[in-house]
C-alpha cells in the first residue's frame, strides 16, 4: 500500500469490503425447492448418501465430519433444541432453575424452556456461535412450539412468535440459514422469517398443505415420516410419496431415533 497517498486507501477500502462481502455471499449455498436431504442425529454418521443437504446434531457431529460433508458439496444444517432443556448436553449447567418448565411428554431428560428468559436466549446465541465456528451452513432449532404443549410456563402464541423470530434473526446475523421446525399453527406468520422448513409427519397428521407457504417462496420443505405402515406396506408408502411429489415436499421414511438404521426416500 502506498503510504504517501492516503486517498488511495480511502478509495480502495469500500471496494475491498464489497469484494469480501460478495465472496461470502457466493460461499453460502442457496436453498431451493427440490433439494434432497438426509437427517441423522444419532449413531455413527453415514456420509455416503448422494444428497444436497445433511441435517446433523450440532453437539455430537465433529467439525471434521462437517467439513468433510461440505467438501463433497453437501450443505450442512446443524440441529439443536432451542425450546427444551436436555440433561445430557455439555452446556446444561448454564441453565437456571427458573428457565425450566414441565418435562416433554415421551422424551426422558427433557423439559420445556421459558423462552422469555434472557438467559435462555443467551445460551441459544452461544449455540449458534458454535454452529458458525464448526462450519455449519444453517441451523435447525427444535421444539419451537412449546406454547402449543403443556409446558408449565404459561407460554403464549405471542411469546412463541417473538422467540422464533429472535432465533431466525440471530441465525441470519451469523450468516446461517434457519429452519422452522414444525410449529404448524404459525407457519403463515413466520414463513417470511425462515429459510426452509423441517417437519415431522405432516402426512400422518394431514397437515402438509399448510407448508405450501414455504414452497410458494421456493423455500424447501423437508419432511420425515415414522409410521410403520410406510415402512412395511409399499403401496401405502407409494401413495404417500406421490402426494409429497405433488406438493414438492422432500419426504423420508426414517426411524424415530434418526440413527440411519434404515432410510426410505420418496425422491
Amino acid at each position: 500500500m502506498n503510504k504517501k497517498n492516503p486517498w488511495l486507501l480511502l478509495f480502495l477500502l469500500p471496494l475491498l469490503s464489497c469484494n469480501a462481502a460478495e465472496i461470502e455471499k457466493q460461499a453460502i449455498p442457496k436453498l431451493h425447492v427440490g433439494m434432497t436431504w438426509q437427517w441423522q442425529l444419532s449413531g455413527k454418521l453415514n456420509p455416503d448418501y448422494q444428497v444436497d443437504l445433511y441435517d446433523v446434531d450440532l453437539f455430537d457431529t465433529s467439525t471434521k465430519s462437517i467439513q468433510a460433508l461440505k467438501s463433497s458439496n453437501k450443505m450442512v444444517i446443524c440441529y439443536f433444541s432451542a425450546g427444551s432443556y436436555e440433561d445430557w448436553r455439555k452446556d446444561k449447567s448454564q441453565f437456571n432453575k427458573d428457565d425450566l418448565g414441565k418435562p416433554l411428554d415421551g422424551w426422558e431428560g427433557e423439559r420445556w424452556l421459558d423462552i422469555r428468559q434472557k438467559n435462555v436466549r443467551q445460551i441459544m446465541q452461544k449455540r449458534m456461535d458454535l454452529a458458525k465456528q464448526k462450519g455449519c451452513d444453517g441451523v435447525e432449532p427444535d421444539n419451537v412450539d412449546g406454547f402449543d404443549n403443556p409446558n408449565g410456563l404459561n407460554l403464549t402464541a405471542s411469546d412463541q412468535l417473538d422467540y422464533n423470530r429472535f432465533l431466525a434473526n440471530q441465525a441470519h446475523i451469523r450468516g446461517l440459514k434457519v429452519a422452522l421446525k414444525n410449529d404448524m399453527q404459525q407457519v403463515t406468520a413466520l414463513v417470511n422469517d425462515f429459510d426452509f422448513s423441517v417437519n415431522e409427519e405432516c402426512h400422518e397428521y394431514n397437515e402438509c398443505d399448510v407448508l405450501k407457504a414455504f414452497i410458494e417462496q421456493d423455500k424447501p420443505v423437508f419432511n420425515a415420516e415414522y409410521k410403520k405402515a410406510y415402512i412395511n406396506d409399499i403401496s401405502i408408502r407409494k401413495s404417500m410419496c406421490e402426494q409429497s411429489k405433488v406438493l414438492k415436499i422432500q419426504t423420508l421414511v426414517l426411524p424415530l431415533d434418526l440413527d440411519d438404521s434404515f432410510r426410505l426416500a420418496c425422491s
